[in-house]
């Protein structure tokens, strides 16, 4: 499993809801700057999907203004962090406009598949402080839904492994013919116990969510606190954002979309799996 990677985008704050510069309708000052910013998640998918007013009003299938194209739009100007160069205003564009499709718009579902919450975390590990990465995903139960660890990144894990796939060693390996002596050679592998990892097979992929609930069922692992929280939604075709959480006391804060990448399906495949064990 790779590290997660991270950029950020940059995009020109579009107007919304009739907004001009210091107000938004008929609020003024500090009252427009808590009316723009997104303050949670589902807020967010509200906006995307222009299923809110400009005062967060929520809207309902059937309700005059649910899913309004002209209202997406203009939300969709402020659901991009505008701070940093780092994203083309043309990708912000071309992923604007397929989003806003008249023949075919694509929705957010918070409760379909394909979107993960990442959040990072201090542990104590064997009386060390470690950071990992806990990767979530909704799933369905009871006639509700809850979030579920789907996989785990923790460099500690990641030391364990590090010979696999590793074609120059010639040293250790198991006799093809160790069957015909009942494998009694096994007893000088276990000998050595950092060098398991050179006896594993090839296509062998670590499974870090299985060591994290070892470790924590065995009492090595404590929970210190939760250090960050970010979100990588793959529901839009052809494309993955990440959304994260900004601070400021202006129009553009709260969850924005703080990375823009442009992928096909298979690109997309592999992708989900740095965050789910579920292939």
């Amino acid at each position: 499993m790779l590290k997660p990677f991270s950029s950020i985008m940059l995009f020109m704050v579009l107007p919304l809801m009739g907004m001009t510069q210091g107000s938004i309708g008929s609020f003024a000052g500090d009252e427009s700057v808590f009316y723009a910013q997104t303050k949670q998640m589902n807020q967010f998918f509200r906006r995307f999907n222009g299923e809110e007013d400009v005062l967060g009003k929520r809207f309902y299938q059937g309700d005059v203004g649910f899913r309004d194209a002209k209202t997406r739009k203009k939300y969709m100007g402020i659901l991009f962090d505008a701070s940093s160069p780092s994203i083309s205003g043309d990708m912000k564009f071309v992923f604007s406009e397929e989003v806003l499709n008249k023949k075919n718009p694509v929705f957010l579902d918070f409760h379909a598949r394909d979107w993960f919450a990442e959040v990072s975390a201090s542990f104590i590990y064997k009386k060390e402080k470690v950071d990992i990465l806990l990767y979530l995903k909704i799933e369905p139960q009871n006639g509700g839904y809850k979030w579920v660890f789907s996989n785990v990144y923790c460099d500690r894990f990641q030391t364990w492994f590090t010979h696999i796939n590793d074609t120059t060693n010639q040293k250790y390996f198991i006799h093809p013919m160790s069957h015909e002596l009942d494998f009694m050679n096994l007893h000088k592998i276990f000998k050595d116990e950092e060098k398991i990892d050179y006896y594993l097979e090839r296509d062998y992929q670590p499974d870090q969510l299985s060591v994290f609930v070892m470790e924590m069922n065995n009492g090595n692992l404590k929970f210190v606190s939760v250090n960050n929280v970010k979100f990588h939604v793959f529901q839009v075709p052809n494309w993955y954002f990440e959304v994260s959480y900004f601070n400021r006391n202006n129009y553009n804060s709260g969850w924005l979309i703080s990375n823009l990448l442009r992928v096909n399906e298979q690109e997309k495949s592999e992708l989900i799996r740095h965050y789910s064990q579920v292939k």
